[in-house]
């Protein structure tokens, strides 16, 4: 944990990063905005997009049976894998079984020295099982093809962002690493460093063996095996090389056609803010000459299925949650690692839940990195509730198995643990904490007597950055019993168990001698609330949206005249009854 604070603050200081991240996260976030308001009904989208994941993920065995065998009938070999060491095997096989004599790549170049060559489209599971490398050692050259990955893939370094793997770099760094691998003159115009890069991967396109891509959904109904790119590679892959290696996740499924185009409205608007991706690829059967094979990977998600974090497999790798959340916007995905050092193959919120779900308690440290704000769920356009994953993360759940609960608090240091633990025990009995609260307040008077706030030492980690105010000599019972002239409940009772936990002396309440109706206005206007008697809610309701040119709103069912509302022009939606009851 220690390492891992020390990757974080070398990230916040590193200007540069900084810099890069900013830029791209500004970008993301206007044009996710600006995309998401051609489609004003996007946050039904997401409800149903939601519910077709949870249904896929319910119910995956039998839609994984019928997607493969419709690939089978177009003519594509399927391929099953366990875990990352049978999927690198089985690409492995494909590669030395594959013919080496499909053109010359250089003038200046020996045939009998020539590699297998693999031209790569973008795919996060082959990070995931660190795919490069195995091939990589068996003497089999990879060029990856997307310019991020291309770009990260010269500097020996595993991409910074799910869709867009160097947002961690500035086109000043591109222009020198260009200027040091390529032999170009240094030029920060980026007409010239990308047509730079298109002279070179073209005749990786025209002279591969092998074409390998991802896949971002699969189509049980058809066997479709759909791919999304902005820059056309994913097009030279799979059709120019005489074999073609689709790459997938089994949890990459969607039902049918209609579904697909339910979440193809909202993958681009979420990634890259695009009403839709520059190529749309849809594979069925192979073109003439060409041999397809499609490996589907487990690695994992079959345990993660039956696990209490089912929910992130729903996850549609859009890389939203990162864009949104403000400690990776901070950070970038080079500082979120393991307690190997070994960065994570997929990082932010998402990644600090799928990456431990998947690879182990290497990084179940990852979950430590959020403040558990939201901002992920809002915008995840599949609904997926990231904090309460997170919380379960640190709960112990993410390599629970066989239902052996792991130690809660995972991913933190054994002294914060048992810090933690000290105060649980504390907090959850009253005498106890009015007896800790006035002894830290004198404590840290003594300590810091002219000083309104506390400075903890840096190796605490709060300490290294943050100042914590003192303890109030007055406890909030003793300032509440001051103001009310001695009053207090007379017993605590646990809300869940319904039992008496502790007893404090004072004066017990009565009750209040007005009526409910009054007695809430009156607590509801002391928490600085507004309270509105009327006699025609829908109408006093539609005249205030009115006065604040509000046409649209959300509505619980059987509380307004709807048919009113209508008439009048307010548009509204109700809250979804299967989510709810979900939740609830």
């Amino acid at each position: 944990m220690n390492t891992f604070r020390k990757r974080i603050l070398e990230s916040i200081n590193n200007e540069n990063l900084q810099t890069a991240l900013d830029n791209n996260t500004e970008r993301r976030l206007k044009g996710r905005a600006a995309a998401f308001e051609s489609i004003p009904d996007w946050r039904e989208r997401r409800l149903r997009a939601n519910k077709i994941r949870a249904d896929v993920i319910d119910n995956l065995d039998a839609y994984l049976e019928k997607f493969i065998a419709k690939n089978e009938a177009n003519g594509v070999i399927v391929h099953r894998a366990k875990d990352a060491a049978e999927a690198i095997q089985i690409v492995l096989n494909i590669a030395k079984e594959s013919p080496q004599s499909r053109g010359v790549r250089g003038e200046n170049q020996k045939e009998s020295s020539r590699k297998v060559l693999v031209a790569k489209s973008k795919s996060m599971v082959s990070e995931e099982i660190a795919l490069n490398h195995a091939l990589e050692k068996e003497n089999i050259e990879v060029i990856e093809t997307d310019l991020g990955e291309y770009i990260v893939q010269l500097r020996h370094e595993r991409p910074s962002h799910i869709i867009t793997p160097a947002a961690h770099l500035k086109k000043e760094q591109v222009a020198e690493l260009f200027h040091e691998k390529l032999g170009i003159p240094y030029t920060t115009d980026i007409p010239t460093l990308t047509a730079t890069a298109r002279k070179v991967l073209r005749e990786v396109f025209l002279t591969a063996d092998i074409g390998l891509s991802g896949v971002n959904f699969g189509v049980a109904e058809t066997g479709g095996v759909c791919i999304i790119t902005n820059e056309g590679n994913g097009r030279m892959v799979t059709t120019l090389p005489p074999i073609h290696i689709a790459l997938m996740g089994m949890e990459r499924i969607v039902p049918n056609l209609d579904d697909l185009a339910l979440m193809l409205s909202l993958l681009p608007r979420s990634a890259t803010g695009q009403k839709l991706t520059v190529y749309t690829q849809l594979l069925h059967k192979p073109i003439q000459n060409q041999t397809r094979h499609l490996v589907i990977l487990d690695n994992g998600r079959t345990r993660l299925r039956n696990s209490p974090l089912k929910e992130s497999l729903y996850c549609i790798r859009c890389g939203a949650c990162l864009n949104a959340c403000p400690v990776f916007r901070e950070l970038g995905g080079h500082a979120y690692i393991g307690s190997d050092l070994s960065i994570a193959p997929y990082p932010g919120p998402i990644g600090s839940v799928i990456s431990p779900g998947l690879l182990g308690e290497n990084y179940v440290q990852l979950a430590q990195a959020s403040s558990l704000c939201g901002a992920c769920k809002d915008a995840c356009p599949v609904n997926i509730d990231l904090p309460k994953l997170l919380t379960r993360v640190r709960a112990g759940q993410a390599t629970e198995e066989r239902g052996k609960k792991k130690e809660e608090g995972a991913g933190l240091t054994s002294t914060t643990r048992f810090g933690l633990q000290m105060y649980t025990r504390i907090a959850t009995h009253p005498r106890l904490f009015a007896a800790s609260q006035k002894l830290a307040a004198l404590t840290f008077s003594l300590f810091a007597p002219f000083s309104q706030w506390i400075r903890l030492p840096a190796f605490t980690g709060w300490g290294y950055s943050k100042d914590f105010p003192k303890f109030a000599g007055k406890t909030f019972r003793e300032r509440y019993k001051g103001k009310h002239g001695g009053r207090e409940t007379s017993i605590q009772v646990d809300k869940f168990a319904g039992e008496q936990v502790g007893r404090f002396e004072g004066e017990q309440v009565g009750k209040f001698e007005s009526e409910p109706v009054s007695q809430f206005i009156h607590e509801l206007t002391a928490l600085s609330g507004h309270v509105y008697q009327t006699t025609n809610a829908t109408k006093d309701i539609i005249e205030f949206l009115k006065t604040r040119n509000i046409n649209k709103i959300h509505l619980e069912p059987n509380v307004l005249d709807e048919n009113f509302l209508r008439e009048v022009g307010i548009e509204f939606t109700h809250p979804n009854p299967t989510r709810r009851s979900l939740s609830g």
